[in-house]
């Protein structure tokens, strides 16, 4: 029986990984969040991992307020940098395997084509740099680790893209949405999906992976989608990034290349739509 920590497990993806994980008997699961294990101590971190003896640890915590981490700099690099360091190390000294959550956010967002694992990274806000910082700290700590970066996550839990638009459609006549950032948007469903594939797999290959749900789209297209797929009659309004200024750069063009992780775990992936179709049976 394998025995797995889940960090972040109150999150999206932490908590759609506890719904896979219950389907799975064999497996003994730890659910963690910052009140019951502060991954940014790390004697607390150590102590943690050498009392349980994880098989594997995955770490789905993260600081992702984005614009907010532009002015909070320090609980920011504490929670993408720093605690990854903790983990990676106690992993090591406990024999623990790592899977790490990253972001797009680590690229510079003004690419072209799809970004490749091995493309240089060139984050362009606090929130890239931190975790573009957790990657290598992880790494120099830990060789055993996989590290997926992902982007533009939604699920039926928490705050995300999806919800927020459901709820603008209660009280807004029309809704206007940026139309020349693109992306993929992500269902953190199928992604505890390959995570789990990743898990049950019989050999383990460390390194950096890209996982999205294949196709593209911008905001907008995301959002018309929502609306059209949830029977809702709410028209949208495509607007430049320049008419809707952030503390913190977006990515324009964030598609990821998902080759590396399908060929090496044989994982396959969900077009978007017919993930966003899933999800919304489940909110509406």
């Amino acid at each position: 029986m394998k025995k797995i920590l889940v960090t972040g497990a109150h999150g999206q993806l932490g908590s759609c990984l506890r719904r896979e994980f219950d389907r799975e008997p064999q497996l003994e699961v730890v659910y963690t969040d910052s009140d019951t294990l502060d991954i940014t101590d790390r004697e607390a971190v150590e102590r943690f991992l050498g009392d349980h003896r994880f098989d594997i640890v995955i770490n789905c915590a993260a600081y992702t307020a984005v614009d907010k981490a532009e002015t909070d700099e320090i609980l920011c690099s504490a929670i993408n940098t720093v605690a990854v360091g903790n983990l990676g190390e106690a992993a090591v000294r406990t024999g623990a395997k790592v899977i790490h959550i990253s972001t797009d956010y680590v690229f510079s967002g003004q690419g072209f084509r799809p970004y490749e694992e091995n493309d240089e990274p060139y984050p362009q806000g606090i929130y890239g740099r931190t975790k573009l910082e957790g990657e290598g700290l992880l790494t120099s700590f830990c060789q055993n680790a996989v590290i997926i970066r992902t982007a533009w996550l939604y699920s039926e839990f928490g705050k995300n893209f999806v919800k927020t638009m459901l709820a603008l459609a209660e009280t807004k006549p029309e809704i206007s949405v940026v139309a020349d950032q693109i992306g993929s948007p992500t269902y953190a469903g199928d992604l505890a999906k390959a995570i789990m594939h990743i898990i049950k797999g019989k050999e383990w290959h460390p390194g950096i992976y890209h996982y999205t749900n294949e196709g593209v789209a911008s905001w907008y297209d995301f959002a018309k989608a929502i609306f059209e797929i949830s029977g809702r009659n709410v028209p949208v309004n495509p607007i430049p990034t320049s008419v809707y200024p952030t503390p913190a750069t977006r990515p324009l063009y964030s598609v990821l290349s998902k080759a590396k992780i399908k060929k090496t775990f044989d994982v396959e992936i969900p077009y978007w739509r017919d993930s966003l179709r899933k999800c919304l049976s489940a909110l509406v």
